[in-house]
This record gives structure tokens, sequence and C-alpha cells, in this order.
């Protein structure tokens, strides 16, 4: 399958601070890559560099074939950007907005089928800078959107956003991967990142320390077990039980032929318990 993004050993430093560290990576046509890591752990770096916003000190940054440093020009037209930092137009209506991003990119849009996606109908003729900061949000996705883009780059699009608001973006998100864009998308948020991904990269200091699908992840990095609560106990006063254990068939029929339980259930390692896991840190 075709790359969208081919990101080749990139390294950028803010003075003697490396924020992204020989990183490599490939984003196939129409896959949602999770980006994920804690606030400072280099990845809305290395969204500018794949959006030609910053120069790299090594390395290339490739996006729909072009070079983002030589040609960055050349892929504008066909990417979608959303930062957390909101770069709009605060004395312009959220139309007013949308409209005028649509003339740069020379393309014709139905602002009201926009805003509707986004959960904003009825608001587009309020002046940006009367919007909540969820408001703000959800505007940045529309903007980013309206282009019908074939690489889009989401910065924590869900952050600030009520689980309602959160849960229409996501399917935004999975409308445009149905569409046939690629995704990148940066997050802190594990379930987010669990749901919507085709594959994850932890990114720690810099530096990516693993990159797979999240069942891929879980069974490699994970710990598999059966969690039973005995009658009469409290929640969390399960019993866990090894799936990788010779003696859990036995155990579980046991269990089963007793009847002693009030509830039985599989449990699998978390994206966020094995990052931290492997990197030693919390996000």
């Amino acid at each position: 399958m075709t790359a969208s993004i081919v990101a080749d050993n990139i390294t950028f430093c803010y003075g003697d601070l490396t924020a992204v560290d020989h990183v490599s990576f490939e984003v196939a046509q129409g896959e949602v890559l999770g980006f994920l890591g804690p606030n400072g752990a280099g990845k809305t770096t290395t969204v500018k560099v794949l959006t030609g916003q910053l120069r790299p000190k090594e390395g290339s940054a490739r996006v729909l074939g072009y070079d983002m440093v030589k040609e960055p020009k050349k892929a504008a037209a066909r990417i979608g950007v959303c930062f957390e930092e909101k770069n709009l137009y605060p004395r312009m209506t959220a139309r007013g907005n949308l409209e005028f991003f649509a003339k740069l990119f020379d393309v014709d849009i139905d602002a009201e089928e926009l805003l509707a996606k986004v959960d904003l109908s009825g608001k587009g003729e309020e002046r940006v800078e009367n919007y909540s900061k969820g408001m703000k949000q959800r505007l940045m996705i529309a903007r980013s959107i309206l282009n019908e883009p074939d690489v889009l780059f989401l910065d924590e699009p869900t952050d600030g956003l009520d689980p309602v608001s959160s849960d229409n973006i996501r399917k935004v998100i999975l409308q445009e991967q149905k569409r046939g864009a690629s995704v990148l998308l940066t997050t802190h948020d594990m379930l987010e990142a669990d749901k919507l991904s085709d594959r994850v990269a932890f990114m720690n200091e810099g530096k990516i320390v693993a990159l797979d699908t999240p069942e891929n992840l879980k069974l490699k990095y994970g710990k598999r077990s059966v969690k039973v609560r005995p009658k009469g106990k409290a929640e969390g006063e399960e019993v866990e039980i090894p799936l990788d254990d010779p003696q859990t068939p036995e155990k579980i029929r046991n269990i089963l032929r007793e009847g002693d339980f009030d509830t039985i259930h599989t449990s699998e390692a978390t994206l966020e318990e094995i990052f931290i896991k492997l990197t030693g840190r919390r996000l």
C-alpha cells in the first residue's frame, strides 16, 4: 500500500534540547496512526516538521510524495491540519472563517453542512470570539476537512470537548478515513487512540519506543487474565487468573461448575499500562 506520510530519521532541536530524535515511520493511504505520548514528548514538533512548518536538523519528511522542506506548497492544497493552538479569526463569524479558508483552497463548500458535522448547527453567524474553547476546537476540525484532504494532521482533536462532542469528532475522523484520507492523530488519550487507530506509536523524550497495532502491543507487552468476583465480595475484590497459566482451564471449569461467583470476565492490558511499562511514565 502506498505511503502518504514518510518520516525518515527526522531530528529537530530547540537550542540544546532535542525535541525529535531520529524518528522514522510511515502512514499508509487510508490509515489512522495514533501518535501517543505525554506533553513534551515531541508529538506536536513532529507534526510541524511533517507539515513544513519546521525544518528538520537531520532526516527528511515527505507527504504525498513531496519533500516538505523543498516542496511544502505542492502538498498544502491536499492536506488538512488542526493544531491545539486556535489560529482562527476571532472577529469573523464561524461561517466567515470557513468561507475565507475555502477561498484560499479555491474550493466550494457548504458551510452549514460542515458546521453540522461538528455539532455547530445554528452557530454559524456567531463571532468566533464569543465561542467557548470546545466550540473553537470543533470549528478547527471543520476547517481542517473543508478541502477534502488526502492527509489529515490532527493534534489533540478532542481536547477540551465534552463526551458527546468528542464522540462526534471521532465519527468525523472515521468518515474521513472511509473517504480514503490518511490520518496522523496525536493524543495523550489512550482510549481514543485505541478506538480510532489502525496502529499506534508510543513517543517519549523525542523517540518512538514502540509502533504496532493496539492488539499486537497488548499481546506482546500485556497480561491476559480472567477476573472472577466471588459472591458477596465488593467490586475490585476480584480473583485474577492468568490466561497463560496451564492450570487455568481446570480452574475456570471448577469455578463454572460450582457457580459461586457474581461476575466473570476476561481482562487485557490497556495501552496506558503498556506505555507505563515501556517508558516508566504516565500520560
